[in-house]
């Protein structure tokens, strides 16, 4: 009997037309590698999939209208009050809507968690290397989820017109209407006339619901396409290599793992919604443009750039009738689209200044590319000093300080900042690095001293395991890129020579003092001097495991 004939009528039939019989034999055993760090990036999925059914219900209520309505709902307090038809359809699902509020809740909740385990997700991918050949391609589409999940959040939090979110709108069109030349179009377009104009809602809510979700949906699946396609990376361990995947398959155990963890994730998130209240927009009442919240602050995800804007000193240029408020154009449009374009492009940066053109299924620990670790560690940093001046004036409030303090520390800090924290980070992994040179080659204290028939007392050291061994030598050994002659065999002058030269001594910087893998010979050499009879047998033995374990990563 064929396989297809064992499938129910209704499966038979797609089989019989589609041949999924075949596709699911070939899929469902694909094999996937299992640690917990590889979560991260189906935490994010499950918040997509949470935003899109909470999304769905919400649209059901919500009026994204800014024609003006006398309240008459449940809330007392703004009974009576002017507002637009947004705010008072977001009032109504959070006081007259059964669940509404939960919904809400559950919505905004599964917002921050998508941003924030996306981010987390590409730090790392970062820090271990999975953004190297093959797979540049998904870390720019991965970047680009991330920057449209921004942008998706922020359109959101504007929507129910409150006076919080029209303030932040309106430092948004403060920072448009800085951009030279185009700022006045680019700010009749998005708010329909002068700020804040009668159509921005109803502009937003498109965007908002159908524009950018459709095009995170498309980039989600052609990311998981291209998971599958590549073979999912995998730490370093005895039997992995880069030709293979050591895990569990995707029928039946991941199956099962994954749907476990969604509902782990939407339980989670439906606490947070049930538990934690975030955004009760009926605080702060509708917006009006004379108006502003004291201490207010936008969605986390937001706030360096909010912070980049505050921290940076006022000044303006005028030409030709033209005013330039560079204290908005330079913090606003120039540093943060510079920052994440740096990022984006990290990959095919690093890949030009190692020379590195082979591909990569093996992950890095961190501490074995101290450079890069380093930078990544000066980026978290360079985010982290905007994010906290975003809130600078709570700060001040909080702890009784100044708030010209805050703000000019803030201000020599962010350029400081990452200087110090990489040159810390890297020294910090080559130290580690070191001392796993010095665990493989002689092993671990013991704390039984020797005396030696001379007199000489030395420390009794104990073998690694062969697991540990394999791991601290999964990594190659990398020299820096060389400048070649000057000229070639007919005395011609080679091409980009200073280009050539910057990119070698870009080379040199990025390996400069990295302790390099040790080779078998180094292994063996370490091995002879133990001092005792019975560690030397023990060492022996694994002698020829290391020398196995080196070459296979040489």
């Amino acid at each position: 009997m064929s396989t297809s004939t064992e499938f129910p009528g209704p499966v038979k039939w797609f089989d019989d037309r589609l041949g999924i019989a075949k596709i699911g034999k070939k899929n469902l055993r694909k094999i996937f590698p299992d640690h917990w760090s590889f979560m991260l990036g189906e935490i994010a999925l499950y918040s997509f999939i949470i935003l899109i059914l909470t999304g769905t219900f919400l649209t059901f209520w919500f009026k994204p209208s800014m024609a003006e309505v006398q309240y008459q709902g449940s809330y007392s307090l703004l009974k009576g009050v002017h507002m637009s038809e947004a705010y008072a359809s977001t009032l109504n699902l959070s006081f007259d809507i059964r669940g509404g509020l939960l919904m809400r809740q559950i919505h905004h909740w599964a917002a921050v968690l998508f941003i924030a385990a996306m981010m987390v997700h590409l730090l790392r991918m970062f820090f271990t290397g999975a953004f190297r050949k093959p797979r540049e391609l998904n870390w720019l589409i991965g970047f680009g989820m991330l920057f449209l999940g921004i942008i998706e959040g922020f359109i959101g939090y504007g929507l129910p017109d409150d006076l919080l979110s029209g303030t932040g709108l309106r430092i948004t069109n403060g920072m448009i209407q800085a951009s030279p030349v185009v700022g006045t179009y680019m700010n009749f377009f998005i708010f329909g006339g002068e700020f804040p104009g009668g159509d921005f809602v109803s502009r937003f809510f498109i965007a908002h619901v159908l524009l950018i979700p459709g095009i995170i949906l498309g980039l989600v699946t052609v990311h998981l396409f291209l998971v599958v396609y590549h073979k999912h990376t995998q730490y370093a361990g005895p039997g992995r290599t880069q030709n293979n995947v050591v895990g569990y398959p995707l029928f039946p155990v991941y199956t099962a793992k994954a749907g476990g963890f969604f509902f782990v994730v939407f339980g989670i998130t439906a606490l947070m919604g049930a538990l934690m209240q975030i955004n009760p927009v009926w605080l702060y009442g509708p917006y009006d443009p004379a108006a502003v919240t004291a201490g207010s602050q936008p969605d986390w995800y937001m706030g360096w750039l909010e912070g980049s804007v505050r921290i940076f000193p006022g000044f303006e240029s005028h030409f030709w009738g033209i005013t330039l408020s560079w204290n908005l154009i330079i913090p606003a449009l120039i540093v943060p689209p510079a920052f994440v374009t740096l990022v984006a492009l990290y990959p095919f940066i690093e890949g030009w200044i190692t020379g590195d053109k082979r591909e990569h299924h093996l992950l890095d620990r961190p501490r074995d590319v101290p450079t890069r670790t380093g930078i990544g560690v000066a980026f978290i940093t360079f985010y982290a000093l905007l994010w906290v001046g975003g809130g600078n004036d709570v700060l001040a409030t909080h702890f009784h300080i100044s708030l010209n303090s805050v703000t000019w520390f803030l201000r020599f800090a962010v350029i400081l900042g990452p200087i110090l924290a990489f040159w810390i980070t890297r020294r910090w992994a080559i130290s580690l690095q070191r001392a796993d040179q010095d665990r493989l080659l002689h092993g671990l204290e013991t704390g039984v001293i020797v005396r030696s028939a001379e007199g000489k007392y030395t420390e009794k050291h104990q073998p690694i395991s062969t697991y540990e061994a394999y791991s601290l030598t999964a990594r190659d050994r990398i020299l820096p890129q060389e400048i070649g002659p000057d000229t070639d065999d007919n005395g011609v002058r080679a091409p980009r020579r200073a280009l050539n030269k910057a990119r070698a001594a870009l080379s040199r910087f990025y390996y400069a003092d990295a302790v390099q893998k040790p080779t078998t010979e180094e292994i063996e050499e370490a091995h002879e001097h133990a001092h005792d009879a019975d560690e030397i047998h023990e060492l022996t033995e694994d002698t020829e495991t290391y020398r196995e374990v080196t070459s296979d990563h040489s």
